[in-house]
């Protein structure tokens, strides 16, 4: 190989290595919200799956922030079943990046029927979801 190219090439493999000398790391101050490998608020993400580790997932997208469980019915009410979708809207932590969509149905003579879902119920778990998040947030602060 002729000494020009030789040069050129080691050249154009040196750059981006020396490019890389002049950037720091993140400070560790920087908005923990911030600082994730997923599409979404890494606080909301764990707590969505924490708080629904109970159900079925049939669906989760961590770069989407999409959470989707199966029909549960709960043990203690069997005529009756639950099925959800949370999805997470934003990377920071707050409340309005939460929604929280869920199905119910009932059974009626072998047959299971859509049924309303009441508003207080959604309302309930995006607070179990949002305090969880509040709370996995709180204890890596006081870790670090």
């Amino acid at each position: 190989m002729n000494r020009p190219l030789r040069t050129a090439i080691m050249v154009s493999l040196a750059l981006p290595i020396a490019a890389c000398a002049g950037h720091h790391r993140p400070q560790t101050d920087m908005a923990a919200a911030k600082i994730t490998t997923i599409g979404v608020n890494s606080y909301l993400w764990r707590a969505t799956l924490d708080t629904l580790s109970f159900m079925p997932l049939v669906q989760t997208d961590s770069a989407g922030g999409v959470v989707v469980t199966d029909w549960y019915v709960n043990p203690n009410a069997p005529a009756e079943r639950m099925k959800l979708t949370v999805t997470i809207l934003d990377q920071d932590l707050r409340a309005d990046a939460l929604r929280v969509a869920a199905l119910r149905q009932i059974n009626q003579n072998g047959r299971w029927v859509d049924a309303p879902v009441q508003a207080a119920t959604v309302q309930k778990l995006e607070d179990i979801i949002l305090t969880r998040a509040r709370d996995l947030r709180r204890q890596s602060v006081a870790a670090r």
